[in-house]
């Protein structure tokens, strides 16, 4: 990579990097303590500085706020890997201001885009294998028989698994699918489970898993009466025994877990359940017998109880070497606007956002939504939709959906089809300059080294690349960050950050896009500024398609 202002960045500029370098410029020989700076976002403050140390902060640091003399030199001389040069820093009334050299920003950002596509901590993942357990995946039989939470869950699930596997995380997935009407189910809403391949493996383990539980000094013998059973949907033939948990519980000192949990009527499934994740566990001590191993139960809330009740069985059964730290990443509920009661299925919520899509791209253009091509466009924005309905909150609070037609529209600017419709609007500026390049009105664009940066200006230009293009890297590693040692059993994870970071990329975009004339008269003298704005698109684009990657959603080329 190419030297800047004499540093060179193998790895490309990296915010977090600068943040940390500008709080150790603050206490030098001392650690580095969060919160000293902080990165600006907003339009208004962009337009007088990029970092700012607020006074209160100073204040804490340096008596009555007395700045040292050569704190601003310091800070101004900064040239170390991954941090921008620096043009100016400044003490005003509100604190610390330190402004970038934007032009030379814009030169390396621009000519080596591909190194901000990637986690800022690529291949230093904490955990290097993860087990994604999607509880609402055993023992379904249908598409009609999962719930809207159910759906939720296993879209938290998909879209964890790729950020973490972006972050250098090796990942497994299960249950494996069995039935053909859900695997088709699932590839309609663009989510590549995989199906089971050792099927005989698993009966084994399930048997052997059953025999332990048999012998066991803690499994009682099952007697209920029929209406009993009948009641919960259970056959007495589905009963292996009954286990009471509490004991054991106690025992181990285990915290995090419910107090009511005790008697726990194991069924055949369960142990189903309970051999899968082992097959996995082993499979990962397999491929690297070097790195321990979590299993992450994806669960919605109104199953965690029975979830947990799971977890204390497969350390009773499983005590030894195969056994594996577990977490529980728990989705809050999703409720319908009209009917918090509604029983809505996740195949008729799929199959009424798709009409949806279908109704609104006919009532825009007309007899031309048909064949293969709109098809796929529909499925791009029902998914797109969906997505964004069920993962843009954050996982443990409540989504509440609005069903009917009035909440669809691609001028929305918290929904996916907001975003999926400024994805078309860049691949038709994109399509309309190589259509212009190839009838010789435009020159071809030159190589990013070649272009004049200083040409770019307008405050939305240095937004969409200070708030959008730099920092993803940093937002993969926020949305992929499993704070594993945390007390209890509970895990959080970021799965909403992405969902977030594109509204407001689009929102941004659009903005600039409305304002700006980005493909200018083909004049010799406006190629300068057409072609850096070109590229900055170009980056743009490769963001926003890498960041839609992680949730399997495909971008559009026209809408």
């Amino acid at each position: 990579m190419e030297p800047l202002g004499g540093v060179e960045y193998p790895g490309g500029l990296r915010l977090s990097d600068t943040v940390q370098a500008l709080s150790a410029a603050l206490r030098p020989g001392e650690p580095v303590l969060p919160g000293l700076w902080f990165k600006e976002s907003s339009s208004r403050n962009l337009r007088h500085r990029d970092f700012l140390a607020p006074k209160a902060a100073l204040s804490a640091l340096y008596r009555r706020g007395q700045i040292p003399e050569d704190l601003i030199q310091r800070i101004s001389s900064i040239h170390a890997a991954g941090v921008p040069p620096i043009q100016s820093c400044e003490l005003t009334d509100f604190g610390l201001a330190v402004r970038l050299e934007r032009s030379l920003v814009f030169q390396q950002v621009l000519a080596h885009s591909p190194c901000y596509l990637k986690p800022s901590t690529s291949n230093s993942a904490i955990v290097k294998n993860v087990i994604l357990n999607c509880v609402a995946l055993h023992g379904c039989k249908s598409p009609d028989a999962l719930k809207l939470s159910h759906l939720r869950a296993i879209l938290v699930a998909d879209h964890l698994a790729e950020i973490l596997r972006a972050e250098g995380t090796s990942v497994h997935l299960v249950p494996g699918l069995r039935e053909e009407s859900f695997k088709h189910f699932l590839q309609e809403l663009k989510v590549p489970w995989p199906s089971v391949v050792e099927d005989s493996s698993i009966c084994s383990a399930t048997l052997a898993l059953k025999d332990t539980l048999q012998n066991s000094t803690c499994a009682e013998a099952f007697r209920a009466e029929i209406s009993h059973l009948q009641e919960q949907d259970v056959q007495a033939k589905d009963v292996v025994c009954r286990v009471r948990l509490k004991g054991f519980l106690e025992q181990r000192c285990l915290e995090g877990y419910d107090p009511n949990l005790d008697l726990f009527t194991v069924l055949e499934e369960n142990l189903q359940h309970l051999a899968e994740i082992q097959q996995a566990v082993r499979q990962c001590q397999v491929e690297d017998a070097s790195s321990g191993c979590m299993v992450i139960h994806v669960v919605n809330c109104e199953e965690e109880f029975q979830q947990q009740k799971m977890d204390l069985l497969w350390q009773l059964l499983e005590p030894g070497e195969h056994s594996a730290s577990q977490k529980h990443l728990v989705c809050g509920p999703v409720k319908v606007s009209s009917s918090p009661s509604s029983t809505t299925s996740a195949a008729h919520y799929f199959q009424l956002r798709r009409a949806q899509m279908r109704g609104a791209s006919v009532m825009k253009y007309g007899d031309l939504v048909q064949g293969d091509s709109w098809d796929e466009i529909v499925d791009a924005l029902t998914s797109a939709a969906i997505r964004f309905e069920m993962l843009a909150t954050s996982h443990r609070s409540q989504v509440t959906l609005v069903l009917e037609d009035t909440s669809i529209s691609t001028k929305g600017t918290k929904s996916g089809t907001f975003v999926m419709y400024n994805c078309a609007r860049l691949a038709t500026l994109f399509q309309s300059y190589h259509s212009g390049v190839h009838q010789g009105l435009y020159p071809k664009l030159p190589a990013p080294s070649e272009l004049n940066c200083k040409t770019l200006r307008e405050e939305g230009e240095w937004i969409l690349l200070f708030n959008y293009i730099l920092p993803f890297p940093d937002v993969l590693s926020e949305a992929a960050h499993l704070p594993v040692s945390a007390k209890g059993i509970r895990i959080t994870a970021n799965t909403e950050a992405v969902c977030k970071f594109l509204v407001n990329l689009s929102m941004d975009f659009s903005s600039y896009y409305n304002r700006v004339h980005i493909l200018g008269e083909p004049l010799p003298h406006l190629y300068s500024q057409m072609f850096a704005r070109l590229q900055l698109m170009k980056a743009l684009q490769s963001v926003l398609h890498s960041a839609l990657a992680t949730l399997h959603i495909p971008p559009l080329s026209q809408l």
